[in-house]
C-alpha cells in the first residue's frame, strides 16, 4: 500500500497531507545534506543542514503540486524542470547557510543529490513506495 497525498490517498489532498509530506521531506533532505556536508566538509552542526533543507523542500513540493499537476509544466518535462529548479534552490540555500563560495557549493550540492538518490532507493527497497 502506497502512502499518497492526492485526493485518493489515505490522508486526502488537504492541509494535514501536504504539512506532513513537506515535513517528511525536509527531514529527508536534512539528514542527506548533513550526510554530505559531514563528508565533504567535516564536522559541522546537524542545525545548519535543517536551515538549508527546508528550501528545497519547499521549491520541489510547490513546483509538483502547482506546476505540474496544474498544467504549467508539461509531465514529460516535469521531473527535469523539478530537479533542476530543486537542485538551484539546494544549492543557494547551502551556499548561504553553510556561508560556501559557488566553487565550493556545486560539489556539495552534487554531493546532496547523490546521497539523497542512494538514501532515497534505498528506502524505496526497504519499504516499496513507489
Amino acid at each position: 500500500m502506497v502512502l499518497q497525498a492526492g485526493p485518493a490517498g489515505l490522508l486526502g489532498g488537504g492541509l494535514l497531507a501536504v504539512v506532513v509530506t513537506l515535513c517528511v521531506t525536509w527531514v529527508f533532505y536534512a539528514v542527506t545534506l548533513h550526510l554530505a556536508a559531514t563528508f565533504f566538509i567535516g564536522e559541522v552542526p546537524s542545525q545548519l543542514a535543517a536551515k538549508a533543507a527546508i528550501v528545497p523542500s519547499v521549491v520541489s513540493l510547490l513546483l509538483q503540486r502547482y506546476g505540474v499537476e496544474s498544467g504549467i509544466v508539461s509531465p514529460s518535462l516535469g521531473v527535469l524542470v523539478v530537479l533542476v529548479i530543486t537542485l538551484v534552490a539546494d544549492g543557494i540555500a547551502i551556499s548561504a547557510v553553510y556561508r560556501l563560495s559557488g566553487r565550493s557549493t556545486a560539489p556539495l550540492v552534487v554531493l546532496h543529490l547523490a546521497f539523497a538518490a542512494v538514501v532515497g532507493f534505498a528506502l524505496n527497497n526497504i519499504f516499496g513506495f513507489v
